[in-house]
């Protein structure tokens, strides 16, 4: 045996010491694509969570012609509650905010307060309707009511999801590492904007009767 052999690590021993660092090198290289990946898959949490909330604000919206003729049915002299809701109705639908821009404060703002007008001529209306009877009992009016008072709820839950996961995204773009992570590899993402609070935002509107 040659001198100093002996004092040589054994190739099984470098054998280890190689797979340790290569475990070390795939273990971090995996927790770095992970932290890279969140910006994105929390950003795309938001946008999903954003078009719930376009779907059941478009359902109310679709609910809202026909009540509008059922009541006109039994109340004519109720015009300008029916004009006022029409009215609002047409200005909500005309809003768009998609996926893409609900970083835009201006056209969110445009947004929300739309829809804000509408619930209040929808609130105004169902108001009117305590003055007729015949029109509460009525079976279509009846499905109607029940069918908007199950979309406000959904309005009500699709808005608060969307507002935790905008909080979780806005979060991660605006904190370390996920802000530097952002301006690295995905200096597009901005900060979304949220729903801000309204009188009685925290429950859905009453339509019953």
């Amino acid at each position: 045996m040659p001198a100093g052999a002996a004092l040589l690590p054994s190739p099984s021993v470098f054998g280890r010491v190689r797979a340790a660092f290569v475990a070390l090198a795939l273990a971090t290289t995996l927790a770095g694509c992970g932290a890279i990946n969140r910006v994105p898959t929390l950003e795309e949490q938001a946008k999903s969570s954003w078009s719930e909330v376009q779907n059941q604000y478009q359902r109310r919206a679709d609910l809202i012609p026909n009540l509008v003729e059922t009541v006109k049915g039994y109340a004519q002299q109720e015009k300008d509650v029916l004009i006022g809701v029409t009215e609002a109705r047409a200005k909500a639908t005309s809003v768009k905010v998609d996926a893409g821009t609900v970083s835009d404060p201006q056209k969110f703002k445009e947004y929300q307060d739309a829809q804000n007008q509408l619930s209040g001529a929808l609130g105004r209306l169902l108001v009117s309707v305590e003055r007729y009877p015949d029109l509460k009992s009525n079976q279509n009016f009846l499905a109607l009511q029940s069918q908007l008072e199950g979309t406000e709820n959904r309005i009500a839950v699709a808005r608060r999801d969307y507002i935790g996961a905008v909080q979780a995204y806005n979060t991660e773009v605006r904190t370390i590492p996920g802000r530097w992570i952002a301006a690295w590899f995905y200096p597009e993402a901005k900060p979304m904007e949220t729903f801000t609070a309204t009188p009685n935002s925290e429950r859905p509107p009453s339509v019953k009767f």
